[in-house]
């Protein structure tokens, strides 16, 4: 639940302040000053929404291999790492994609793919995950990861992401005039009054809730694809459903919060379901079972 409520701030604070930011430039405020000019306001919201999203996922493999402390794969120092590298290769060769740079970092068991480009994506695993499971598990894992890459599911994330967050400061500035101009009655000369602000403020953060459950859906049904792109590189979904199955026995390690949606593994009950990047193990297992 830590992970969820952090990923949520992350998604809303970076969102926030890039609107205070450029809204103390100047940039956008005159939407409101004489009525809504929708063209102005849809490239602001447009600028706002993507330029957090975008920049993550242009600078998501350096701060990757920072954030988690993985050493990339140059040079195998052992059979273990040999073995990686080779599976890898088979995999991304099978899913018609560039060979990903390979690594391992210390933690609980976990592993993600990153990265902008299609063939030149990153896939990590940590040394719990190594130690969790045996290679037909591992090997499984390393196809989920691979299927991520070969889908472009962190560039669709991050479009999802994009548009959502453009919407978000769209309607938001949107409710803002109105509760200015109309409820409260501002003065149209004066431009944006402190309705307008303040409304504009409790809207974004609203509404960016209500966004990050469409982007967690989205995470979900990826999710699912990915376990489904596995059993095919490994021919079989057995192994997934076995390695599934293995780490929901297990506590999941951690990734930082900018990372959450790109594990192997995740989930909440209840509430934090709705705000929650993986469906829970069961479904994703049940899910393979139906798989022909």
């Amino acid at each position: 639940m830590k992970r969820i409520v952090l990923f949520i701030a992350t998604n809303l604070a970076v969102m926030l302040v890039l609107s205070l930011v450029l809204n103390i430039l100047g940039i956008g405020r005159g939407v409101s000053a004489a009525g809504i000019n929708v063209g102005e306001l849809l490239v602001f919201s447009a600028v706002v929404g993507f330029t957090g999203s975008i920049f993550s996922l242009l600078i998501s493999k350096p701060m990757a291999k920072w954030s988690t402390g993985a050493r990339v794969i140059e040079t195998p120092a052992n059979s273990t790492e040999q073995w990686l590298v080779a599976t890898v290769r088979q995999l991304s060769e099978r899913a018609g994609i560039g060979m990903p740079e390979v690594a391992v970092y210390d933690g609980e068991p976990n592993a993600f793919a990153t990265g902008a480009f299609k063939n030149s994506a990153l896939v990590a695993v940590s040394t719990g995950l190594l130690q969790s499971m045996n290679r037909d598990e591992v090997e499984a894992v390393l196809g989920h990861e691979v299927a991520h890459i070969a889908n472009g599911d962190m560039v669709t994330l991050t479009l999802i992401q994009g548009v959502v967050n453009t919407f978000v400061v769209f309607l938001a500035r949107v409710v803002g005039y109105f509760v200015d101009k109309v409820l409260l009655k501002g003065d149209s000369d004066r431009g944006p009054g402190i309705g307008y602000m303040v409304t504009v403020f409790i809207c974004e953060i609203i509404f960016g809730l209500l966004a990050s459950i469409i982007v967690a859906w989205f995470s979900r049904q990826r999710e699912f694809r990915a376990d489904a792109g596995s059993a095919k590189l490994m021919g079989s979904p057995v192994p997934m459903q076995h390695a599934l199955a293995r780490l929901g026995g297990l506590q999941p390690g951690a990734l930082p919060t900018s990372m959450a949606a790109s594990g192997i593994s995740g989930g909440g009950g209840g509430w934090g379901a709705l705000f929650s990047t993986h469906p829970p193990m069961e479904q994703r297992i049940a899910a393979l079972s139906q798989l022909r």
